[in-house]
């Protein structure tokens, strides 16, 4: 089966680690919230969005065994166990900065170089991509239905209602209707685009990238640290590409260029 066609991608990273993927079909999906949606931003205003292309979307966060494996002797000055939790290895690796997360992305293009097809690379997913694959096929506040369980040992997802005050093995909570795991909590993920308030307009806008410059990147899903409202998938929340949080991480696409 051709790259592309696949539903899983799997990437060895090492001789213990792999980084594991899942195909994501194109289509048609409606982003942002509506206007009766419970604490939505200004910044969510509901469009069409159609995505031409299929991609690939890491099942999990990227873990701390996973970015030690890509890290272990970069030339960056960056810490291949940079975790405010470490030695946790089923735990997304977080305190990885958006230029860190590019880092990793080039090393691991070139550690897999002699097995990426023509003109594929490892990437961070557009925030259209990530709102797409977070809501898989749902247009409810989150990608199980409208309300979150608001209880101490949460069963929907890693939240500060949780009792946890920190991160958690990826996995642990149910998988999205497409299987992926995380996407509501956790860690923040970080996404590739610029930040803009106000979303491209069109109907549909076709396979959005964000605006082409600013001065602060889209990280998504909530964390371990956000209530709940900050876990519904139109929620968008931006920051300098250079700060490092306990709460932030990310998740690895990969996709034709």
């Amino acid at each position: 089966v051709n790259v592309g066609q696949a539903s899983t991608h799997n990437a060895d990273l090492n001789a213990s680690v792999q980084l594991q993927m899942l195909w994501v079909e194109p289509g048609t999906f409606t982003m942002g919230s509506p206007t009766t949606e419970t604490s939505r931003g200004t910044d969510e205003t509901e469009h069409n969005v159609t995505l031409t292309k299929g991609f690939y979307l890491g099942k999990y966060e990227v873990t701390q065994a996973q970015y030690e494996a890509v890290m272990t002797g970069n030339t960056n000055s960056l810490s291949a166990t940079p975790s405010q939790w470490p030695n946790n290895p089923n735990r997304p690796v977080e305190k990885v900065s958006w230029a860190d997360a590019q880092i990793f992305l080039t090393r691991l293009n070139a550690q897999q170089s002699a097995n990426i097809p023509a003109g594929w690379a490892y990437v961070l997913p557009t925030e259209s991509q990530w709102e797409y694959a977070c809501r898989a096929g749902t247009s409810t506040t989150y990608s199980w239905g409208n309300d979150i369980n608001a209880t101490i040992g949460s069963s929907d997802a890693n939240y500060n209602v949780s009792g946890l005050g920190q991160t958690r093995d990826v996995g642990y909570y149910a998988a999205n209707p497409l299987g992926f795991f995380d996407m509501h909590g956790n860690v923040w993920e970080w996404t590739a685009g610029w930040y803009q308030a106000a979303y491209p307009t069109g109907n549909p806008v076709v396979d959005p990238s964000g605006p082409a410059s600013g001065s602060f990147r889209v990280r998504r899903g909530g964390s371990w640290g956000s209530d709940g409202t900050n876990l519904r998938s139109a929620r968008r929340y931006s920051n300098t590409p250079n700060i490092l949080a306990s709460s932030i991480g990310f998740r690895v696409g990969f996709q034709k260029q």
